[in-house]
């Protein structure tokens, strides 16, 4: 059997854990990410109201109470019932109207708008995404025209991990590994982009200190926050030292108290109407993926 083992390259960024964007109301935050996705409330962590963690896998959404913030972009899920889904937004509908809150189907799924304009794709469980039943396998960022390039070249030579420009239905893209199934995208668009606004992605990374003295160097570092924990807003081109991008990257090492922790997934399916004992918890991965099997491994290798 022949393999690409180039495919199974990670590189330093070795988890993307959670996306933060502030909302206005966590009751309606509560309707949305938890009943209306079928997510689920961190039981243990930040259950007051100026803060909400909603998990989904093993990454989560961070909604601290405060003006509305919105990713320039569109946060991928992979759901284990998009048909349940569809039922469940169509039942939260009339008390989120007024609103930016809508949904459709497409050809990839579920397109989803929150209250307060954030995009979301919800996908079927596909191995294409990663073995994935629950995750957040990626994030699309909108990015301005001919920056795709130097944002690879940023995450390539400072971030230290893979990251590649593709052109995939006439959108030039900057694809970054930002875990072992997961990406960040950087999708080139014509359209003006909003002011940035604050929100921010955190990500664990193997390599702490080596990123740290390159964004020292230049002046990108924007907050010392602890010992296993450092901040960054600006995305530059490498070379020129031109700004690209503003994304808040909240940086994480492997000895952050916070790394691995596991956490708690429902399923969704499971009412009081029609409850089945010992069904109350979903586990985020396929229980096998096509790939697991020999033949699988063979194929994937070709």
């Amino acid at each position: 059997m022949r393999f690409d083992r180039s495919r199974d390259d990670v590189g330093n960024l070795i988890h993307l854990e959670h996306v933060n964007t502030r909302v206005p109301d966590p009751l309606l935050a509560t309707l949305f990410y938890v009943t209306g996705l079928g997510l689920t409330r961190d039981p243990y962590l930040m259950t007051g109201i100026e803060n909400m963690w909603v998990n989904v896998g093993q990454s989560q959404f961070h909604l601290p109470t405060g003006p509305a913030q919105v990713v320039r972009g569109t946060v991928g899920l992979a759901l284990p019932d998009l048909e349940a889904l569809m039922k469940r937004l169509e039942r939260i509908t009339p008390r989120l109207d007024g609103t930016a809150f809508s949904y459709s189907r497409t050809e990839e799924g579920v397109a989803v708008v929150s209250p307060w304009g954030n995009r979301l794709l919800c996908h079927a469980p596909d191995p294409a995404l990663g073995p994935f039943l629950l995750g957040m396998p990626y994030v699309r960022l909108d990015v301005p025209r001919g920056t795709a390039e130097g944002i690879a070249a940023f995450y390539r030579e400072i971030l230290r991990t893979p990251a590649r420009v593709r052109k995939e239905n006439g959108v030039v893209r900057a694809e970054v590994r930002a875990g072992i199934w997961q990406s960040l995208i950087f999708a080139e668009t014509e359209a003006a982009l909003p002011p940035y606004d604050g929100h921010h992605i955190q990500i664990y990374i193997a390599d702490f200190s080596g990123p740290h003295r390159e964004l020292a160097t230049r002046g990108l570092i924007s907050e010392e926050s602890d010992e296993h924990q450092y901040r960054f807003v600006a995305i530059v081109d490498p070379g020129s030292g031109d700004l690209l991008y503003e994304l808040e990257h909240e940086v994480r090492s492997l000895r952050h108290p916070l790394f691995g922790r596991p956490l708690v997934n429902r399923d969704p399916r499971q009412t009081n109407l029609d409850y089945l004992p010992g069904r109350d918890a979903l586990a985020f991965s396929y229980e096998r993926p096509p790939f697991a099997t020999k033949a699988g491994a063979a194929e994937r290798g070709k």
